[in-house]
């Protein structure tokens, strides 16, 4: 009867995280900010054949890795559907996660614990809306959570020597993919602080020699990028070539920690936003923290490695100007292992019960004045949604009526589930919510977030035979083009852009057309002879022809700092 509950219990938790990451995978394309750029990357490596040298557009990507792009290249070899493969390494890196997280905490306590510790990490907000997101971040959490894994299955079940490999490895499979992924070995600083305390459980090993063969795993997994990569930009002789390999490996790594130039946040910005976006596991942590302290004065070595971990994680973080919710993300996984053993306990309390059942009360209120708004409230908010993403009044109804009924499943679900189960509740609402997010949000946002239904109405404005120049653009409008589009630099400034698709289109006049972000258009183009062709991620765009380019487009001063102004904020929100 234990084995069959068992694994009733564990085929629920598969079916449910199947559920809530994988719904809605193939129905929308790639949204801003991130996701078209490493999509654009990715769909540009299969069609040049170039896997090693990243390409956005014409000009070498380096801010990051190719890992992710490769894997999206990949699925897309194989599968030959962008909206599946591009989503895909996102979907499987949280079944990992989970998968790494719940056997932890089989091994490590019981089969319950990591039960309990893969059902908070599944509905902790910021764990699923990074999971449905096809960014780096959720393939570096998942290689950094398999690392621990295999540390810890070393460190607290060992030896385990193929383990303590293998999470070596691990972390530099994640530093090729975003650099950070050697974050996971800083577990062995609170593992060596309870081996010198002699807390038992914890051994390090470092007599034996295949403790030391460990860092040629880690050297091996980053070499199977960096040495072919390093070897072609040398032997190529190209400047282009040399000079992204310098960026990648010097300017984008330790230089941006130590002089962060974009995202800059106060010391205690990660203290702000784990309260909201680790939420509701987050809720029980006045609970949480004084069991900590007496299991920690108890000599518990898991909790001192997994809590330390965590901690050495915020520090190194908290350090820098530069701070992102999702730079924390890798320390979720461990905080919710070492947060569940605690939980079979806490959820039979009455005052987590009440906290439970107000954050589903206020989450259920929040979704329902929403949809209310939406369609009988503030004009004002529709139209704003309207304006800045380009959607229908037909789409603002639809969302209107899934914000109602949404809050009132999470009123029903606070009712029925009594007070002992609010917990069933909080499930209950953002199960439903991530669902109709998948399965109702991506349809009715796609094209306008993703840029195709602006593509598709350029498209047809110019017709099927015309030339299409893009200037100003974002990742989104060249994927999402219906032919092959001529650009004219990403990163340089848009005049420059303009200048040079100006002179590109004089040489066919007649066939050839610009599209050119409204940021970017200039006094020498008429818009009275050009044509406003939509709006699409809060940016208007203007189709141009020959005849509306009155002169040499040559920016005033005036138009020279407000061009640059808006350029720089755009960088600065990438």
């Amino acid at each position: 009867m234990l084995k069959t509950r068992a694994r009733r219990e564990l085929w629920l938790l598969a079916a449910m995280a199947l559920l809530v990451l994988g719904v809605g995978l193939g129905l929308r394309d790639p949204w801003p900010s991130d996701e078209p750029r490493f999509a654009l990357v990715a769909q540009q490596m299969v069609l040049s054949g170039d896997w090693l040298f990243p390409h956005r557009g014409t000009e070498l990507y380096s801010d990051k890795p190719p890992l992710l792009m490769w894997a999206q290249a990949a699925f897309y070899t194989v599968l030959g559907n962008w909206r599946v493969a591009f989503l895909l390494p996102s979907l499987l890196a949280a079944l990992g996660t989970l998968a790494c997280v719940y056997d932890l905490g089989r091994r490590l306590w019981t089969r319950q614990v990591g039960v309990y510790a893969a059902w908070a990490l599944l509905f902790a907000v910021h764990f699923t809306f990074q999971a449905k997101k096809a960014q780096i971040d959720p393939l570096v959490m998942f290689f950094i959570t398999l690392a621990n894994y295999g540390l810890l299955r070393h460190l607290l079940c060992g030896p385990a020597w193929r383990w303590w490999w293998l999470g070596w490895f691990a972390a530099g499979l994640g530093v090729i993919t975003k650099g950070v992924g050697v974050l996971a070995l800083l577990m062995i600083l609170p593992a060596a602080v309870a081996s010198l305390l002699g807390w038992r459980g914890v051994r390090l090993h470092l007599r034996d020699g295949r403790f030391w063969l460990a860092p040629l795993a880690f050297g091996l997994a980053v070499a199977l990028w960096l040495l072919p990569m390093v070897l072609a930009a040398t032997a190529s002789g190209s400047a282009d070539y040399r000079a992204y390999m310098h960026d990648i490996l010097f300017r984008q790594t330790a230089k941006r920690y130590a002089q962060s130039w974009d995202h800059h946040q106060a010391w205690w910005y990660f203290l702000a936003t784990m309260p909201s976006m680790w939420v509701p596991a987050f809720l029980v942590l006045p609970w949480a923290l004084p069991a900590w302290w007496r299991r920690l004065r108890r000599r518990d070595p898991r909790y001192l490695l997994l809590l330390g971990w965590w901690g050495l994680i915020v520090l190194f973080f908290s350090i820098p100007h530069g701070k992102r919710d999702v730079y924390i993300l890798p320390a979720l996984p461990m905080f919710c292992l070492a947060l569940a053993p605690l939980l079979p306990g806490l959820l039979r309390r009455r005052d987590v019960q009440k906290v439970l059942g107000a954050f589903n009360l206020l989450l259920a209120l929040a979704l329902l004045g929403t949809g209310l708004a939406m369609l009988v409230g503030e004009p004002g908010f529709e139209s704003r949604l309207i304006l800045q993403r380009g959607i229908d009044t037909a789409v603002t109804s639809a969302l209107g009526w899934i914000g109602v009924a949404l809050g009132a499943w999470g009123i029903v679900g606070l009712c029925f589930s009594g007070p002992r189960r609010q917990h069933l509740a909080v499930v209950s609402t953002l199960a439903m919510a991530w669902v109709a997010y998948g399965l109702v949000g991506y349809p009715l946002f796609n094209d306008s977030s993703s840029a195709r239904g602006l593509m598709q109405q350029a498209g047809q404005r110019i017709g099927a035979d015309a030339q299409l120049g893009l200037v100003g653009w974002k990742e989104q409008n060249l994927l999402m083009a219906d032919r092959p589009a001529a650009t004219f630099g990403f990163k340089r400034r848009w005049y420059r852009q303009l200048q040079d698709g100006v002179a590109w289109q004089a040489q066919a006049p007649r066939q050839r057309w610009l599209l050119v972000q409204e940021a970017a258009v200039l006094d020498c183009i008429d818009r009275g002879r050009a044509e406003r062709v939509g709006v699409a991620n809060r940016r208007g765009w203007w189709l141009v022809p020959a005849q509306a380019v009155t002169g040499p487009c040559v920016p005033t001063a005036r138009e020279l700092a407000r061009i640059t102004l808006e350029q720089g904020k755009e960088e600065r929100e990438e």
